[in-house]
C-alpha cells in the first residue's frame, strides 16, 4: 500500500471514529435533555393533584436565591444563577438543589482535596529563595509569598527556561525531549486529537514503552469526547502505556461535569517539563487551520522547578487511580545529577476548583496591581469579573500601559460575542485591546515591567478561573521575560486595534444579544 493510500485509510478511520463519537455525545445530550424534561413533566403532573405545588416551587426558588446570595462566591457567578432560577421559578430552585447538592460531586471534591493535601508535603522548602526575592523586589516578593504560602507551590532556582512563541516550535522540542526519555514520561492534556501531531507523539511513546520506560497519560473526558475513539484506552494499554480519563462524561445531570482537567503537562525523567496552551491536536501546530493561523505559546523547564509539574501530575494520577507511588523516585536530580543553571526565579503553580482559593486569578490580579510601567496580556477569551475589570481599568487610568491581544477569528462564536462585550468599558478606561487578524489566539501569557511574567493554561474567563484544574509558571528576573515581551510586540504588528469609534458602531441587535449572554456568561 502506498504512503498516500495509507494516509487516506487513516483519515477514513479517524472520520469513522469521529462519527461514532458524535453519535455517543448526541446520546448523552439526549439523556440529559430527557432528565430535564422528566423533571418538568413531574412538576406538571403534580399540578393535577397538589393544590399548592406552584406556591411550593416558587417558595423553594426564593430560598435558593437567598442561599445563593449569601454564599461566599464570585458575585457574577451568583448573579447568573439567580437570574436562571428566577427566570424559571417553577423548576429553577429544584434544579439548583439537584445540581449543587449532588453527592457524586461532593465525593469528587473531597477526594481531590485529600490527594492534593497528601502531595503538598513533598514540596521542598523555599525560605532562602523567597528571602532573596524580598531583597530584590518587594512587589515580586508579595507574589512569590502568595504562591508559596497560600497556593502551596515553592520558588525554585537552578532551572533553565525556554519560551516558544508558536506551537510548532514547542512541538519540535517536545519530540526531541521525548526521544531522550530513559525512565518515565508523564503527560496530562485537555485535548488529544487523532492526527499527525498525535501520531508522531504516539510513535515515540510506543517505542519508549517497549524500552521499559514508565509512560502514563491523563486526558480530559470532555475535551477528548469528540476525538478519542472508544478503543483508545485498550489500544494504549496494549502497547504498555497506562491511560486514565479525567472525569468521563456521563448521561446524568451533574455539576461535576463542569470541573475539567484543562492542564497541559509533560514531564520527562523528572528534569524536563513542558506546559502552556498547546494541546495534542493538529490545529495547535497549524497542520490544519479551521480558525485561521493558530497562535499559541509554551514553555520548557529543565531543572529543579520541574518537580512541581511532576507533583501536579501525580496528584491527579493518584486521585484517579488510587495508586500509591514512591514520589522520591521522580525527583529532578534522581536521573540527572548535573544541576541546570538558569537565571531568575521560577515558580510553577496549580489551580483547582476543589478549594476556596482562586490562585490563577489572584496571580493575574497581583501582576496587574503591582505593575509600574506596563502589563501585556494574550488570552483567547476575555470574560472577566468585576475584580478583574477594576484592576485593568485602574491600572490604565493610573498611566500603566495595559494591552490585551484577543483572537480575530473565533473558535466559539457565542463566547467571542461575550468577550467583545467587555471591550467598551475597558477601552474607555484606557486599556488597549487588539484582535489578531490572521486567526485565533490561544496563548495565555502575561508579562509586566520586564520583571515578572507567567505562561500557562489559564484563560481570562470564568471556566478557567473558577471551574477547571489549571497550571502555569510564574517567573521573576528571568531573561526569558524579554522573549515573552518581544513576542507580544511582534504579534501586535499582525493585530487590529479596537477603538471607541469602532465599538460605537456596534449594531443595537448585537448589543442586546451581548448583554443577555453576558448576564449568564459565568455559567455558559
Amino acid at each position: 500500500m502506498s504512503t498516500e493510500q495509507t494516509k487516506q485509510v487513516k483519515i477514513g478511520s479517524r472520520n469513522a471514529d469521529r462519527q461514532k463519537n458524535v453519535f455517543n455525545l448526541a446520546v448523552v445530550a439526549l439523556m440529559v435533555i430527557l432528565q430535564f424534561a422528566l423533571i418538568i413533566l413531574i412538576y406538571g403532573a403534580m399540578s393535577d393533584y397538589v393544590t399548592y405545588w406552584r406556591a411550593g416551587s416558587i417558595t423553594l426558588s426564593v430560598f435558593v436565591v437567598i442561599y445563593i446570595v449569601n454564599k461566599q462566591d464570585n458575585p457574577a457567578y451568583k448573579l447568573a444563577w439567580c437570574v436562571l432560577v428566577m427566570a424559571v421559578p417553577l423548576v429553577g430552585g429544584a434544579l439548583y438543589v439537584m445540581l449543587a447538592g449532588n453527592r457524586t460531586r461532593k465525593k469528587f471534591i473531597k477526594r481531590a482535596q485529600q490527594h492534593h493535601l497528601d502531595t503538598f508535603k513533598f514540596m521542598p522548602r523555599d525560605v532562602n529563595n523567597r528571602l532573596e526575592i524580598r531583597e530584590l523586589s518587594k512587589s515580586a516578593s508579595v507574589q512569590a509569598e502568595y504562591i508559596s504560602q497560600t497556593a502551596g507551590y515553592p520558588v525554585y532556582k537552578n532551572t533553565a527556561v525556554r519560551y516558544f512563541s508558536l506551537g510548532e516550535d514547542n512541538f519540535t522540542a517536545l519530540l526531541t525531549e521525548l526521544e531522550k526519555a530513559k525512565h518515565y514520561i508523564f503527560m496530562e492534556y485537555f485535548i488529544i486529537k487523532q492526527g499527525e501531531m498525535w501520531d508522531k507523539v504516539k510513535e515515540i511513546l510506543i517505542k519508549k514503552a517497549k524500552e521499559g520506560v514508565d509512560i502514563r497519560l491523563i486526558y480530559d473526558g470532555l475535551g477528548c469526547a469528540m476525538y478519542v475513539p472508544k478503543r483508545f484506552i485498550t489500544e494504549m494499554r496494549h502497547y504498555g502505556i497506562r491511560v486514565v480519563p479525567f472525569n468521563p462524561i456521563a448521561p446524568v445531570i451533574n455539576m461535576r461535569q463542569n470541573n475539567r482537567d484543562h492542564r497541559k503537562i509533560t514531564v520527562i525523567d523528572g528534569h524536563t517539563g513542558f506546559t502552556g496552551g498547546i494541546n495534542l491536536a493538529d490545529e495547535y501546530i497549524n497542520l490544519t487551520q479551521p480558525f485561521g493561523h493558530w497562535k499559541d505559546t509554551g514553555i520548557m523547564l529543565k531543572g529543579e522547578a520541574v518537580w512541581s509539574l511532576t507533583l501536579m501530575f501525580l496528584q491527579t494520577w493518584h486521585m484517579l487511580t488510587n495508586e500509591v507511588d514512591d514520589y522520591s523516585k521522580y525527583e529532578p536530580m534522581v536521573y540527572k545529577r548535573t544541576p541546570n543553571y538558569g537565571d531568575g526565579y521560577i515558580q510553577p503553580y496549580g489551580d483547582t476548583p476543589v478549594d476556596d482559593e482562586i490562585v490563577g486569578e489572584n496571580i493575574y490580579l497581583n501582576m496587574i496591581n503591582k505593575a509600574k510601567r506596563y502589563v501585556y496580556i494574550m488570552t483567547p477569551y476575555l470574560i472577566v469579573d468585576n475584580e478583574m475589570i477594576t484592576a485593568l481599568t485602574i491600572a490604565a487610568k493610573s498611566g500603566i500601559d495595559v494591552r490585551i491581544i484577543t483572537p480575530g477569528v473565533p473558535d466559539k462564536k457565542m463566547v467571542y460575542l461575550v468577550t467583545q462585550s467587555y471591550y467598551y468599558e475597558l477601552v474607555k478606561a484606557g486599556v488597549k485591546i487588539y484582535q489578531y487578524t490572521p486567526g485565533f489566539i490561544h496563548a495565555k501569557t502575561v508579562v509586566a515591567d520586564d520583571k515578572v511574567g507567567t505562561v500557562g493554561t489559564i484563560n481570562f474567563d470564568y471556566r478557567s478561573l473558577y471551574l477547571h484544574f489549571e497550571c502555569g509558571v510564574w517567573m521573576f528576573n528571568s531573561g526569558v521575560l524579554y522573549e515573552i515581551k518581544d513576542d507580544f510586540v511582534n504579534t501586535l504588528k499582525q493585530c487590529e486595534e479596537i477603538t471607541l469609534e469602532k465599538l460605537e458602531k456596534t449594531g443595537a441587535v448585537k448589543k442586546i444579544w451581548q448583554a443577555i449572554l453576558r448576564l449568564v456568561a459565568p455559567i455558559l
